[in-house]
């Protein structure tokens, strides 16, 4: 028992100075990350909406940035606007386990709160690892599948919390207030996965929200309003409102070893993580054996189970994108896009691939399957397995156990680093991505991050 107590105090006592290089390095890597993927998702479709939202609701011109864009932002608002931003082209980091997107609740609200309290990179880098732990550790915990099954996408929901102890640390708040900040954060969380129906936007708000609230809770603590002390563990706590499948063991367990931001993804392809891996293995085969589109008669897919209402089903549907929001949530278009381009970036999630008349026959070709031997190792790994079948009759098969951008297969520095610029390219001049990323790459060394974020505007 007693678990919120003693989680709140570990990441109220966690500093820089106590993390290791390596740890503070993949601050920085997933900080470029997400800054890339919040400032080319400013120019989403669903971003358009929020600006209007903003410019109606708030006249404040000294605000928060809103990366990528002119716009400044009551802190609150800002934090909505990057967070949406940032999820919408399904680029932005992961957590397999916990099966949720950290950086886009984590970081947008930690953006918006150095605009009220003055941080320094040390500051924020601690202040980001506690809510990466808090947030992995709870998704974790809760047992995805279970949490998925119930209807609520685990980013918006544990979202909420890690946003809350990052802007906790980095308004500096007291033990007691922060567990007051966790306790208020918990009547805040929410996201529904029913916007797979129709594709619908909501999924991309869920990060925005669970920032916004996670920023709130902080600011209503300052206040002396308060929360439950038990909001973790607690009859009607997070683990139990939240999941039929929880386990409280696992959410204090191995503190720091590793860090859960270590475990943490990248994503190479424009589209949900369950795809990731079997679109690895079309473009390995594809690659290797020097096969044509023309080729393939028949595509045969291994996903995992936990993915199937979210990439294959209903079949009918996912043959049949409507939107780039279906489009990013269906298995069948992602593998036709690699087969015929070679690539599955943001370039062919657009309604022009969807309404291709070669992509709607490809996707006809593809069969997605449960693969029994990839579940074994889930999900600890997210393995995936292929098979293409030509039309002279052979097959060839492959399978990975660690996509492309796992922490056990990784993206460089370097592969990262291309990713930043290619998504920044329409939204900054090149002499702006160098100095973004050269203050992002030596980040401890910045002493007030509100002058940095400057450099997130459009100039």
């Amino acid at each position: 028992m007693k678990e919120t107590k003693k989680f709140v105090r570990r990441c109220f006592e966690l500093n820089y100075d106590a993390l290791s290089e390596e740890v503070i390095d993949r601050v920085k890597y997933l900080f470029l990350d997400y800054t890339g993927v919040a400032a080319r998702g400013s120019l989403s479709d669903s971003s358009g909406p929020v600006h209007n939202f903003i410019l109606n609701c708030d006249k404040t011109n000294d605000g928060a940035a809103v990366v990528g864009t002119y716009m400044r932002a009551s802190p609150p608002y800002a934090a909505i606007a990057n967070g949406t931003a940032a999820h919408s082209l399904e680029l932005d980091d992961v957590v397999n386990e916990a099966s949720l997107h950290p950086a886009v609740a984590i970081m947008s609200a930690a953006l918006a709160a150095i605009n009220i309290s003055r941080c320094s990179g040390k500051e924020f880098i601690g202040a980001i690892v506690a809510g990466y732990e808090m947030m992995i550790k709870l998704g974790v915990s809760l047992d995805p599948s279970v949490h998925y099954e119930m209807g609520f996408h685990p980013t918006g929901t544990c979202g909420t919390m890690g946003a809350a102890i990052t802007t906790a640390k980095i308004l500096r708040l007291n033990l007691k207030t922060m567990i007051n900040t966790l306790g208020i954060a918990g009547s805040m969380a929410a996201g529904s996965m029913e916007f797979l129906t129709e594709g619908a936007f909501t999924k991309r708000l869920h990060p925005g929200w669970a920032a916004h609230s996670g920023l709130m809770a902080a600011l209503l603590a300052r206040e002396d309003f308060t929360g439950p002390d038990t909001i973790i563990e607690g009859r009607y706590g997070f683990l139990h409102m939240y999941s039929t499948g929880s386990d409280p063991s696992k959410f204090l367990k191995d503190w720091g070893d590793p860090y859960e931001i270590m475990r943490t993804s990248i994503k190479p392809h424009a589209c949900c993580r369950y795809k990731q891996g079997p679109i690895d293995c079309i473009l390995k085969m594809m690659h290797e054996y020097n096969l044509n589109a023309l080729d393939i008669k028949r595509v045969i897919l291994g996903v995992l189970k936990a993915g199937f209402p979210i990439v294959t089903e209903p079949k009918e549907s996912k043959n049949n994108p409507r939107s780039v929001v279906d489009a990013q949530f269906s298995m069948p278009f992602g593998a036709a896009v690699a087969i015929l381009y070679g690539k599955a970036t943001l370039d062919e999630y657009t309604m022009e691939k969807i309404g291709s008349s070669e992509v709607k026959e490809m996707m006809q070709r593809v069969s997605c399957v449960e693969d029994h031997e990839i579940e074994k190792s889930f999900p600890k790994k997210w393995p995936a397995s292929a098979t293409l079948v030509t039309k002279n009759g052979k097959e060839y098969s492959a399978r990975i156990d660690y996509p492309k951008g796992d922490p056990k297969n990784p993206l460089t520095w370097d592969e990262l680093i291309e990713k930043f610029r290619s998504l920044v390219s329409p939204v900054f001049p090149i002499t702006e991505r160098n100095h973004i990323i050269d203050k992002i790459r030596s980040l401890e060394q910045v002493e007030d991050l509100n002058t940095f974020s400057t450099h997130l505007l459009k100039s």
